[in-house]
């Protein structure tokens, strides 16, 4: 599996690379997973409903191919692209969002932060608290988008959502629990624990 370290990069350019990269690849294309952070931005998902956003904060809003609701992604957040050939791992898509939610929940336990599934919605909780989103786009048998992951970052934004299409949903990052965790950090300890899980 290939690891591609981006950076601050914008939203749009990256996902039109991943639909790409998506399309062009064969059977004997490497999986790979970019890592990034993106500029302030709002994604709507297909089944999106725009009034889940309740106000304009002058943040752009991108409708997008993956399953779900709206969400922000802004710096200070760990956003993990996975593009992957499920039919080739022998994986399905629950099967997956379960491994994807899994190495959050082993990825905070290592610093003692007790995270848990909410049934009937994805991503991955601390007392209730979203503190990381998933999504994805399956196309032929392979699979891009992935998640995001609250580290250290500005969380005003998401108070002018619904999270993932939830009223009154609480978000939460890593910071609040390990104040001097660094994004590289966190990035460094999902890949291991991705490349484990997957």
């Amino acid at each position: 599996m290939i690891v591609k370290r981006l950076g601050l990069v914008a939203y749009e350019p990256t996902w039109r690379a991943m639909q790409d990269f998506t399309a062009q690849r064969t059977a004997d294309t490497a999986d790979e997973i970019w890592l990034c952070q993106h500029p302030p931005v709002f994604t709507l998902g297909l089944a999106g409903k725009p009034e889940h956003l309740l106000r304009d904060i002058g943040v752009p809003v991108v409708k997008i191919d993956r399953g779900g609701q709206i969400t922000y992604h802004g710096p200070g957040q760990l956003v993990a692209y996975l593009l992957l050939d499920l039919k080739r791992r022998g994986l399905t898509v629950k099967g997956l969002v379960n491994r994807m939610e899994q190495t959050v929940i082993d990825l905070l336990a290592g610093h003692d932060i007790a995270a848990a599934r909410l049934a009937g919605a994805p991503g991955v909780y601390v007392n209730g608290a979203k503190i990381a989103a998933l999504g994805l786009k399956v196309k032929n048998g392979c699979c891009y988008h992935g998640l995001a992951l609250n580290v250290a970052m500005d969380l005003f934004p998401f108070e002018a959502i619904n999270p993932c299409g939830y009223e009154g949903m609480a978000v939460t990052q890593v910071a609040d629990f390990v104040p001097d965790i660094s994004l590289e950090q966190a990035a460094t300890t999902l890949v291991e624990q991705l490349e484990k899980n997957l």
